[in-house]
């Protein structure tokens, strides 16, 4: 070997005899000095993964595989008993139109499958997901007269499946469920509806499967901020029965009973105070003059057409029921009201026409009937009227002769007018009565009047009426 080799390898071996001391020095600097305790490092701790280990598989554990869930526990034994309790987290509407309600809710099962049965030291339970449901037997429980339903599955499947050592089991899932309410509008607005969510197993009857509510009247829970637009929810009660099928035989059914009374608030912005102010707007008209005849017609067609367009826009957004509601009562009240309003005008307005032509055909029978005067003063008109005409057509004939009379001879102050009116004595005394009775039709000024005092205080009588009856 050349010497410079020899050279270079012993200079190799003192440079790592020297690191070597560097290390072991810097080794006894950071250890620990004696009689003190390292302290333990939580991550340097093996875990032991118990999935890993044949053994204490879930399918081993439970003893899945050596059991046919298929059939419910104890199987042609005594009825399975199935606690049931739910939770309601929110009620998300109520439609009148549908007459539906949907609701969601956790819903939890209690029963006791021995085939689950495992043997712990702990006596704890075991908690798994949706997929072990499918493996394993749990009641099929539906919800009765429900048009839509489902399960939630974000981010997974809400599904729980909590299994004790001594066979117990825990099924919990969430679901919002869309039912039927047979609602009564006899009331509305002012009415109080009950709906009723109803549960019940669809394969099992009584002999095999009875469900009943765990803690009674406690089964039930709602959250304390469940709230509704139009509703005030006044109470949750549970209730409990039979159910026959002609076909199947007698199941039990659980009922969860809700009651809603409505806010009448809305209403009464919406469809009251408009209704009762166009019947106040219709007697307006009263107060304009009969000769006026764009204001008062303009002023009744429009409150007529918006009565129809209240009424129509109520009924749009109700279901189409057989019977009354108290709504309608109301407004077709109201719209009958408006539209006799319209046809007092109607109903002065032919009166008025009428007595203007008559009037105008009495004063060209004036001018032909005049006639000379007999009781010796010069030129002196007489006009006879026989007793076929009334006392007040008298006096309006009697006052157009008078006028034109005077118009005419005013510069000759000789004429005189003298109105002799023979009426006959029997006669008079038996239109006594009717031409009193007639004068307030032919008074149109009175009509008026009349309807003044009559519309108001008839429509305050029908609401004095409406709201004690259904307040």
């Amino acid at each position: 070997m050349p010497r410079y080799t020899r050279v270079l390898l012993l200079v190799l071996c003192v440079s790592l005899i020297g690191e070597c001391r560097k290390h072991r020095s810097r080794k006894k600097r950071w250890s620990a000095p004696a009689g003190t305790h390292k302290p333990a490092n939580p991550l340097s701790k093996k875990v032991v993964d118990g999935t890993k280990n044949r053994k204490v598989k879930t399918s081993h554990l439970l003893r899945i595989d050596e059991h046919d869930f298929t059939m419910r526990p104890a199987f042609a034994g005594p009825a399975v008993p199935v606690g049931v309790d739910v939770q309601v987290e929110s009620l998300d509407s109520i439609s009148e139109v549908d007459m539906d309600f949907t609701m969601t809710l956790y819903l939890r099962h209690y029963w006791k499958d021995e085939r689950l049965a495992f043997p712990s030291a702990t006596n704890k339970s075991m908690t798994f997901d949706g997929r072990l449901v499918k493996k394993i037997w749990v009641p099929d429980v539906f919800f009765v007269h429900s048009k839509r339903s489902f399960i939630h599955d974000t981010t997974t499947d809400n599904i729980m499946l909590r299994v004790f050592p001594d066979g117990h089991v825990l099924y919990s899932l969430r679901v919002t469920v869309t039912a039927a309410c047979n609602m009564d509008f006899s009331r509305f607005p002012l009415d109080s509806q009950t709906c009723t969510l109803e549960l019940e197993s669809y394969a099992y009857t009584d002999e095999d499967l009875m469900l009943y509510w765990k803690s009674g009247d406690e089964s039930l829970s709602t959250d304390d901020r469940i709230s509704l637009s139009q509703f005030l929810i006044q109470k949750f009660h549970t209730t409990s029965r039979l159910a026959f099928y002609s076909s199947t035989g007698w199941y039990n059914r659980l009922y969860i009973n809700f009651t809603l009374r409505r806010h009448i608030f809305f209403f009464l912005l919406q469809t009251y105070f408009p209704a009762t102010l166009m019947v106040m707007l219709s007697w307006v008209s009263f107060w304009i003059d009969r000769r006026a005849v764009p204001a008062r017609v303009s002023l009744g067609i429009t409150t007529v057409l918006t009565m129809s367009t209240i009424i129509t826009g109520v009924n749009a957004s109700m279901p189409r029921v057989s019977y009354i509601k108290a709504v309608d009562i109301y407004l077709w009240v109201s719209f009958v009201f408006v539209f006799l309003s319209v046809l007092e005008y109607a109903a002065v307005n032919y009166l008025t026409t009428l007595r203007d032509g008559k009037d105008r055909k009495l004063r060209e029978k004036v001018k032909e009937q005049t006639l000379p005067c007999t009781c010796g003063m010069p030129h002196t008109k007489t006009m006879m009227l026989d007793g076929t005409y009334s006392e007040e057509d008298a006096n309006s004939l009697a006052g157009y002769t008078r006028a034109s009379m005077v118009a005419e001879d005013i510069s000759d102050k000789q004429e005189q007018m003298v109105v002799h009116l023979s009426l006959d004595n029997e006669s008079t005394g038996t239109k006594k009565k009717g031409i009193r009775g007639f004068r307030i039709i032919q008074n149109t000024h009175a009509i008026d009047t009349y309807s003044r005092m009559i519309f108001p205080g008839s429509y305050i009588l029908f609401n004095l009426i409406y709201w004690c009856v259904y307040c």
